[in-house]
């Protein structure tokens, strides 16, 4: 479901029709597409979180889980998984059976804008490759920052657009036009992964997002760019 359904239903919906819709082949095309960077991305972040030794760790817009179980390296007592689509889940839920971690890490349905947690919760929240998927990116942002507790802190990791000459062209190509052909062949979805380079493009990436993060509540946000600015890790504390 392609940008062009959001004038038809709200992003929510349409985000999680979608989603549904290629959770069967999603991790296998995120690997494929990446060239198995995202293993890298995925690792280097949660890195980042271990001086803080987090406890309780949320991980919002969760999908398959990958997140939440690369979260379990810094050995927390609980992990929490919301995503609004179901089918993304039940694969986790999957994953979870096959590893044996029903009993540190919980799925459940849920939508990052109104998030049905207490304030103060946890001590991390994270979200990989999720935010610019937020119908409303400041709301979701400042739910995250609510159910932190104070001191605790926010990872994010999303796609970004490469600044530099010449990779950011060749980039550019490789994510507009061979991206969607593959993954659509694949996925047998070809509008999904349309809308992941006009998503990616229409986010506000580096400084625009610091300072949404800084409205919103966040105090000391940081930026950290990945493969000549493919994706980017942000850091922010509450």
């Amino acid at each position: 479901m392609a940008l062009r359904s959001y004038r038809e239903e709200n992003k929510t919906a349409a985000v999680r029709t979608m989603f549904n819709a290629i959770a069967p082949r999603y991790d296998f095309l995120n690997h494929l597409l990446s060239f198995g960077t995202d293993f890298r991305w995925r690792r280097k972040a949660i890195d980042l979180l271990k001086p803080l030794h987090p406890q309780r760790i949320l991980d919002v817009g969760t999908g398959t889980a990958d997140f939440a179980i690369e979260a379990l390296r810094l050995r927390p007592l609980e992990v929490v998984g919301v995503d609004i689509a179901e089918e993304m889940l039940k694969l986790g839920n999957e994953k979870l059976r096959e590893r044996n971690l029903n009993g540190v890490v919980r799925l459940e349905v849920g939508n990052a804008e109104r998030l049905q947690f207490a304030d103060g919760s946890f001590d991390a929240v994270t979200v990989a490759f999720g935010v610019r998927n937020f119908e409303n990116l400041e709301l979701g942002l400042a739910e995250m920052c609510r159910v932190l507790k104070p001191g605790g802190a926010a990872l994010i990791l999303e796609f970004s657009s490469p600044k530099a000459f010449p990779f950011r062209h060749i980039y550019g190509f490789y994510f507009s036009k061979i991206l969607p052909l593959v993954g659509g062949a694949i996925s047998r979805n070809r509008d999904a992964y349309q809308y992941l380079p006009q998503s990616v493009e229409g986010f506000s990436d580096g400084e625009g997002f610091l300072k949404l993060l800084k409205k919103v509540g966040f105090t000391g946000a940081q930026q950290f760019s990945l493969t000549f600015g493919i994706a980017s890790i942000y850091l922010a504390f509450k």
